[in-house]
């Protein structure tokens, strides 16, 4: 695949190209699958329908996967002959794993899934007949689906590249037109529930029976949704969440649905320290008896193989450090078509005003995004709809700014999931923002030295913070550096910002 630099394509009048909108380009795809080497339909997909770059990007991505790549070892196997990926034993162990799923979903036929359904019963009076809510009934005997998959792993081990392995090269039944799949981050995910027992419990309560459990049928429509449910980043924080799940994993099973879940813990390590955890005991042991769980962890942080950095972090805050992201962000904005002047977002019934946006990439200072009382799913909006993103103002955060780092965590969670690219000017080193040197040294606390050890990064660079005490808020904090340190490589811009 050529590498392409967005800032020295040749500048072509708008008015002499020829926009292909992406389902055409995607139709166009398949044309070729059927006649060409997979190399060659790529390369002819993006030729032929010369949109912006990051849809031309990603027109020869999908082509790619689509026509050379029918199951995970395949596709491992080929983006390491190809030096995408280094030949490791650990990680192509994992695989075989991925390729036990794959071999067993390839003749998984779970049936359709019904629709919502009502019952039709006497009223008080006995002359009158009305319409009460039925519960979903399981469509699939649980013996019969196949077990999934629960990886997990500390940063660094690969996680998200095997859950796209496995999403990228699921079998044909399994999209958009027959079962469907979905992939979605665990935090995204459990807002989506809640949002659904909250509309099917607002409809049982117009019929009449307010306290029927609403869960069934939203594990109904999810299921109708997709047949694969792939999450990323699962993990329990709350007694909400810890309250659904088991009820809702058995009740996804019962249409037959198959789970894989990427993590940062083994199952037994989850919610410890938790509310009222006992209860959540039966839950564990659910994903211990219907997963595989496979350990990540093998002492290489493949995060940390492209050692080669662009330039996207900037400090200190200088006059010189804001011209200079001045001049980049203008020059993006004109290759995406312009600024877009008051440019809003909805989110969850509020606006966000962007100070400056074109139609991908948008500006925005520090306060901005982490003064406001901004959640996961804000931020995972913002960088859905923007693939760069500009982040200026960051300042050194203490004891003081908690919340805001909070907040600026989540957000760098956000990027990461949503492949954003991302360009940051900061009053410190972008590894020392946390750092108030009023806390203990990464250099001083084992754990953290550990973490920073794995990640490739000297302890004292990290320096000392007050912010994290918790193992939670310092398995976050870790993960963020690790984060932050992979989203600053040349291989990440070039791959980011589709």
């Amino acid at each position: 695949m050529r590498a392409r630099a967005l800032l020295l394509r040749p500048h072509r009048p708008r008015a002499a190209r020829t926009l292909h909108p992406p389902a055409v380009a995607a139709s166009r795809a398949r044309q070729l699958s059927s006649t060409r080497p997979w190399r060659q339909q790529a390369e002819a997909a993006v030729e032929e329908a010369p949109r912006s770059y990051a849809q031309s990007r990603r027109a020869m991505q999908e082509a790619e996967a689509k026509a050379s790549f029918t199951d995970p070892m395949t596709r491992y196997e080929h983006l390491v002959d190809t030096g995408v990926l280094r030949a490791d034993p650990h990680q192509k162990t994992i695989v075989r794993r991925l390729q036990r799923l794959w071999e067993d979903l390839k003749g998984y036929d779970p049936g359709p899934v019904p629709g919502p359904s009502t019952a039709v019963e006497p009223s008080y009076f006995g002359k009158f007949f009305t319409r009460k809510p039925a519960t979903p009934a399981p469509t699939v005997p649980l013996s019969a689906v196949p077990r999934g998959l629960y990886l997990y792993g500390s940063v660094g081990t690969g996680k998200t590249m095997l859950m796209d392995l496995l999403h990228s090269t699921l079998p044909p039944q399994f999209d958009t037109a027959r079962y469907g799949a979905t992939r979605v981050h665990f935090h995204a995910f459990m807002i989506d529930v809640l949002k659904r027992q909250h509309a099917v419990a607002a409809k049982y309560a117009e019929m009449g029976e307010p306290k029927k459990d609403a869960l069934p049928e939203v594990a109904r429509g999810l299921a109708e949704k997709g047949r694969v449910l792939c999450f990323d980043e699962f993990q329990v924080t709350d007694i909400v969440t810890a309250m659904l799940l088991r009820g809702l994993l058995e009740r996804l099973m019962d249409f037959g649905v198959v789970c894989v879940m990427t993590s940062n813990r083994h199952p037994d390590e989850l919610y410890i320290n938790g509310i009222q955890r006992e209860s959540f005991i039966p839950a564990i042991e659910l994903i211990k008896e219907r997963f595989e769980v496979v350990d990540l962890n093998s002492g290489t942080d493949y995060r940390k193989m492209p050692r080669t950095l662009s330039k996207t972090y900037y400090h200190p805050l200088t006059p010189e450090v804001d011209a200079e992201l001045d001049k980049i962000f203008a020059a993006l904005a004109e290759a995406d078509g312009g600024l877009t002047p008051g440019r809003r977002l909805h989110l969850w019934g509020r606006e966000l005003r962007v100070p400056q946006a074109s139609a991908h990439v948008a500006r925005f200072s520090f306060a901005d995004l982490c003064d406001r009382p901004l959640s996961a799913a804000d931020y995972l909006e913002i960088t859905r709809q923007f693939g760069t993103v500009f982040v200026l103002d960051v300042p050194k955060m203490g004891l003081s700014e908690r919340d805001q780092a909070r907040r600026f965590i989540t957000f760098i969670d956000a990027c990461y999931e949503n492949k954003t690219r991302l360009f940051v000017s900061s009053e410190a080193p972008i590894f020392q923002i946390f750092s108030d040197d009023r806390g203990k040294a990464a250099a001083d606390d084992a754990h953290m030295r550990s973490v920073m050890d794995d990640l490739g990064i000297q302890a004292d660079v990290v320096g000392s913070s007050s912010l994290f005490s918790g193992d939670e808020e310092l398995f976050a904090f870790a993960r963020c550096v690790s984060r932050l340190s992979q989203m600053g490589t040349k291989e990440w811009t070039e791959s980011s910002g589709l």
